[in-house]
């Protein structure tokens, strides 16, 4: 399932990141790589910010989308 539809404070694992080279390499570089563990902190119209490696990222609606738990 998408990222977007993870439950707040539910910790998920990375399963796979979509999207095109361009857009999987950004997100890589910000820490999101398959295996690694992620947590929702919170949701506004569906942009989120989340915990992953210790660091607090905000994620666009569409970034999100294509991130896979």
């Amino acid at each position: 399932m998408p990222l977007t539809l993870a439950a707040l404070g539910e910790e998920c694992i990375i399963k796979r990141i979509g999207g095109n080279s361009e857009v999987r390499a950004h997100l890589q570089n910000l820490g999101f790589v398959p295996g690694t563990a992620v947590t929702v902190v919170s949701s506004m119209s569906g942009n989120l910010i989340v915990n992953v490696k210790n660091a607090r990222i905000a994620v666009s609606r569409e970034m999100a989308q294509k991130i896979f738990v």
